[in-house]
C-alpha cells in the first residue's frame, strides 16, 4: 500500500510539472499561431489545451485514487481515473471535428502563413512535449496516465510535422500545407482519443477487461481438483489494472475445511493466471438448486417466468 501511495504521489509530482509546462506552451503557440497566421500552430495550441485538461484531469483523479474506500464507496475511488480519461478523450474528438472543419474551409481559401515562427515555436514545442511523454512513460501503464502519456506523443510528433511543413512552406510558398498538416493533427488526435474512449467506457459499462478472455479464467477454475462446475461468472474492472471477479463454483458434498482447500486454490490460479486479487466466490453444492439457496432433488420443478426452476422440498443437504 506504501508503494502505491509514494507511486501516486510520484505521479502527482511528474503531473503537475507537466501541467505548468503545457500551459505557459498553449499560451505562446496560441499568440503565435496568430501572429503567424498558422492553422497548424493555433491548432497545436488546441492540442495543448486538451493535454492541460488531460493532465489536470489525471491529477485529480490520481489525488481520488488515493483516498481510502468508504461505507458510500466500497471499492474506494478506482474508478476516477477512469472516468477523468474518457471524459478527455472525448472532449478531443470534439476538438479534433472542429480543427478538421477549420483546415478544410482554409484548403479552399489559403491564409498566407509565416513559416519562420511557425517553426521556431514548434522546435520549442518538440523539446517540451518530448521531455513530458518521456517522465509519463514510466507511469504508462495506468490507462489515466496513458490517456496523457498519448496526447503528449501525439504532440510531439504533430509538432515535428509543424516544423516540416513549416519548412515546405518556406521553401515551396505552398500555403495549403499549413491546413493540410493541421488535418493530419487532427486526425492523430481523433485516433489516440478513439482508443481510450472505447477502453474506458468498456470499464464503465462493468465489460470484461479486454486483456482476459472469460472462456480461459472459466476453463482454469475448472481445472481446479474439486470444481464440478462454474458458473454466473463475472469479470470486471475497477481501475484500468485493478480487477474483480464474481462466481458460483458448485463441488461435491465436503466437509468445510475440504471446501476452502479448493478455495485456495481457486484464488491462487486467478492470481497467477490473470492478476486477479478481488475475488467473491460461492460454492454450491451439487444436486442444489442455486435460484433459493439448497433445496432437495424435486419430485416436480416448475419453471418461472425467467425460466428458472423452482424446487419443492426441503433442505436435506448439509456441510459436513
Amino acid at each position: 500500500m506504501h508503494m502505491v501511495a509514494s507511486n501516486s504521489r510520484k505521479m502527482q509530482r511528474v503531473l503537475t510539472v507537466s501541467l505548468v509546462a503545457t500551459f505557459c506552451y498553449v499560451l505562446a503557440t496560441f499568440y503565435f499561431g496568430l501572429r503567424a497566421h498558422s492553422l497548424a500552430l493555433i491548432s497545436e495550441a488546441g492540442h495543448n489545451v486538451s493535454d492541460g485538461l488531460a493532465i489536470a484531469l489525471s491529477f485529480v483523479a490520481v489525488y481520488f485514487q488515493r483516498r481510502p474506500a468508504t461505507d458510500q464507496k466500497t471499492f474506494g475511488f478506482q474508478r476516477a481515473g477512469v472516468l477523468a480519461a474518457f471524459v478527455n478523450a472525448s472532449t478531443l474528438l470534439v476538438l479534433a471535428a472542429w480543427i478538421a472543419v477549420s483546415a478544410i474551409h482554409r484548403l479552399y481559401a489559403p491564409v498566407a502563413v509565416q513559416p519562420r515562427l511557425m517553426m521556431e515555436v514548434a522546435v520549442a514545442g518538440v523539446l517540451m512535449n518530448g521531455a513530458i511523454a518521456g517522465l509519463l512513460w514510466k507511469f504508462s501503464g495506468d490507462v489515466n496516465i496513458r490517456s496523457v502519456f498519448l496526447h503528449m506523443l501525439g504532440d510531439t510528433l504533430s509538432t515535428a510535422a509543424v516544423i516540416a511543413g513549416g519548412a515546405g512552406i518556406l521553401f515551396t510558398g505552398a500555403y495549403w500545407i499549413d491546413p493540410a498538416l493541421s488535418l493530419v493533427i487532427a486526425g492523430m488526435i481523433a485516433w489516440s482519443s478513439a482508443s481510450i474512449v472505447r477502453e474506458t467506457l468498456n470499464i464503465l459499462l462493468e465489460g470484461t477487461p479486454s486483456t482476459l478472455h472469460l472462456a480461459d479464467i472459466r476453463s482454469a477454475i475448472s481445472a481446479v481438483p474439486g470444481v464440478l462446475n462454474v458458473h454466473d461468472l463475472h469479470v470486471w474492472s475497477l481501475g484500468s489494472s485493478s480487477h474483480a471477479l464474481a462466481s458460483h463454483v458448485t463441488i461435491g458434498e465436503m466437509a468445510v475445511s475440504d471446501s476452502s482447500t479448493i478455495l485456495d486454490a481457486i484464488n491462487s490460479a486467478l492470481r497467477s493466471g490473470f492478476h486477479i486479487t478481488h475475488t467473491t466466490i460461492q460454492f454450491e453444492i451439487r444436486g442444489c438448486e442455486t435460484t433459493f439457496g439448497c433445496s432437495a432433488p424435486p419430485e416436480v420443478e416448475q419453471p418461472d417466468a425467467h425460466g428458472h426452476h423452482h424446487h419443492h422440498g426441503h433442505d436435506h443437504s448439509h456441510a459436513h
